[in-house]
């Protein structure tokens, strides 16, 4: 279930009366503020615009959609507050891109949510796993249980299933209702050519071809030795100051693993394969899980030594290292005595156990978790 669905879901249970107006389907719509962002003005001009909806107040939601074709309606939601007669959600993709066109973004009135593609968790629920199954899986983690021969075959089975699906909600429901992966590529590549689409629809100069080169690099880098993404390696002479921010436009879109190579991709379904990609994609994954979870990405790199750590995360009183291992072994990173350089370290050690962001040094001290900005 999208963003679009969610809301819908929400208001046909709590609203006597729902009025959707979807600004890329109904164009028109983008004249409503042209008197003024009043919530009167707004409800005037929608009503000589379509006569047949209702408002009424205190049991109506005004549902805009698709708003990064109109964000300048976020200045209404001021006006909408102030009013109180009716309750106002906006929905839309890459919000806070197109907020620099916005004449006034209502601080202070408004509340964001962000929507991420569903996590492993809500693929059992949609699976028809409940509470129990899900709960003896992570006591068996937490407590370091074995798992039995079938609960671990079965869980095994349900997460590269998850992984080779990405976590979109379309993706997963075709392949629930169809039992089989088949036409599930092909789905996810046209997701894949809606988002490069929608670059070149609302990005800006020279940002549409620096977001595309990091959008079509990200594969081949990510098979590579070497894990890391290189912008120096996006193009020629490229330089990260001139792509900050790009990779933003592809954050959480579920869609990683559709952009592997055509004999990746057989390997991938028909054997659950991995391939090359298999240390890039599991530290993604975890990555992933980690952002889904509400921590920020940080990563600890000595640069006098090839002494590195994946991930930290922060808690209100420890500091603890998340090493990613695609295989068994001892990583040469969890060996190091961390707390001579950090104090109370809590180690954490996993087989299988992204996103970097920001680099923890000596010097560098950790900086608080990050606030989901999120839309009401």
């Amino acid at each position: 279930m999208g963003k679009t669905a969610s809301i819908r879901h929400f208001a046909e249970k709590n609203y006597e009366s729902i009025i959707e107006i979807n600004f890329v389907e109904e164009p028109k719509y983008k004249m409503i503020t042209a008197d003024g962002y009043r919530a009167a003005e707004i409800i005037k001009n929608i009503s000589m615009l379509d006569p047949s909806k209702r408002f009424i107040p205190g049991k109506t939601l005004l549902f805009f959609d698709e708003m990064q074709d109109f964000p300048d309606i976020s200045t209404a939601l001021k006006f909408f507050s102030i009013d109180g007669r009716f309750d106002v959600i906006c929905s839309g993709s890459m919000l806070g891109i197109n907020y620099r066109q916005i004449e006034s973004n209502s601080v202070g009135y408004k509340m964001d949510y962000e929507m991420a593609s569903m996590d492993f968790e809500e693929f059992l629920w949609a699976k028809g796993y409940g509470d129990e199954f899900i709960q003896a899986m992570l006591d068996h983690m937490k407590n370091i249980e074995p798992f039995g021969d079938v609960q671990r075959s079965v869980c095994s089975t349900l997460f590269m299933d998850y992984c080779i699906l990405g976590g979109m909600p379309a993706v997963v429901r075709r392949y629930i209702e169809r039992g089989t992966f088949k036409g599930s590529l092909e789905m996810q590549r046209q997701l894949i050519g809606d988002y490069k689409e929608d670059v070149r629809k609302y990005a800006q100069g020279m940002d549409q071809t620096r977001i595309l080169n990091v959008f079509n690099q990200i594969p081949s880098q990510l098979a590579k030795d070497n894990k890391k993404f290189q912008i120096t390696k996006a193009a020629p002479g490229a330089r990260f100051k001139d792509y900050r921010g790009c990779i933003e436009w592809f954050a959480d879109s579920g869609l990683l693993v559709a952009m592997l190579d055509e004999e990746a991709q057989e390997d991938l379904r028909a054997n659950r394969n991995l391939g090359v990609y298999k240390g890039a994609l599991y530290e993604n994954m975890v990555g992933e899980a980690l952002v889904k979870s509400g921590c920020s990405l940080y990563y600890y790199k000595r640069e006098d030594s090839t002494l590195e750590e994946d991930f930290f995360v922060r808690t209100a009183g420890e500091l603890l290292p998340v090493e990613v291992k695609a295989k068994n072994g001892r990583a040469k990173s969890l060996r190091v005595p961390f707390k001579a350089l950090f104090k109370d370290v809590e180690i954490i050690k996993g087989s299988h156990s992204g996103r970097r962001s920001r680099q923890i040094t000596p010097q560098s001290p950790v900086s608080p978790k990050s606030q989901s900005q999120c839309a009401r």
